[in-house]
């Protein structure tokens, strides 16, 4: 069991993995330089534990020590308690949720070992708004995709906005980064995986007459808000593919046609 300390200064360094939450660029390059990410409330911090993440600290308000008891009974790790009006002189934000965990990153796998027992998945390009990743994972996994690639420049799935909007479904959905772009496709396509890039042009064919469903590998890329995908990566794709519009609207949320095309992938596909 971790050893519960009470902390009343919030310039105490056991504190340094919670310091500036707020402030993205910082915590951008701090994060996976240090080795570490935050999981904020309950939920997320059990999925993260669950997942096979391991704690480096906590910082609870005293209310929640009980909540979180049987977390802090499985792990060796720090656990500092601190009144609400500390912990947001240390993060920068009122932590409502009570409870934040520092914890250990992983290395990521190889796109070839995501890769190699997947048969639907999704290609992010320049995805770089936190709460879009978040959503799309929450959406990959809630609809059955296998695996997540991201090109070199799309945010971090385990920077704590996107933790906290995925709900915590960034550590079930396998991930990896590709190193080039769009060079990197190639390896997914020399995999066997049909690539469709999804975009709302009118010469690209709708979901429903391509049929990715029936399809025996698919790679479903998609770009970032508002630019869509680029056309280097237009030009790399297999096929274009685009969810029909009504009423005069042009194109949905990269969340949201996310989740629309995810179904459209994995319709009827048998369960394993």
């Amino acid at each position: 069991m971790g050893e519960i300390i009470t902390v009343d200064d919030p310039a105490d360094p056991r504190l340094h993995d919670f310091t500036d939450l707020t402030d993205v660029e910082l915590r951008r390059r701090r994060e996976p330089a240090e080795g570490l990410f935050i999981a904020e409330g309950e939920k997320v911090v059990r999925r993260a534990g669950d997942a096979g993440y391991g704690m480096r600290s906590m910082l609870l308000s005293r209310k929640w020590v009980d909540v979180m008891r049987d977390v802090i009974d499985r792990s060796d790790a720090p656990v500092y308690v601190v009144e609400p009006a500390l912990a947001e002189q240390v993060t920068g934000y009122h932590v409502h949720r009570g409870a934040l965990a520092s914890m250990q990153r992983r290395p990521l796998p190889d796109p070839d070992d995501v890769l190699r027992t997947a048969r639907r998945v999704v290609v992010l390009e320049s995805v770089n708004d936190h709460t879009n990743i978040g959503a799309i994972f929450r959406s990959a996994a809630a609809l059955g995709m296998d695996a997540v690639l991201l090109s070199p420049d799309c945010a971090d799935p385990l920077y704590r906005r996107s933790v906290k909007v995925s709900m915590g479904a960034v550590f079930s959905v396998p991930y990896a980064r590709l190193e080039t772009w769009p060079k990197g496709l190639t390896t997914v396509q020399n995999l066997g995986f049909t690539v469709l890039a999804l975009t709302p042009d009118e010469r690209a064919h709708t979901l429903d007459e391509t049929a990715p469903h029936r399809m025996d590998r698919v790679a479903l890329m998609l770009g970032a808000e508002g630019t869509g995908l680029s056309p280097r990566a237009l030009s790399a794709a297999d096929t274009w593919v685009r969810i029909p519009m009504s009423h005069g609207v042009d194109s949905l949320n990269v969340g949201a046609a996310a989740a629309v095309a995810f179904y459209a992938v994995t319709a009827g596909r048998p369960q394993e």
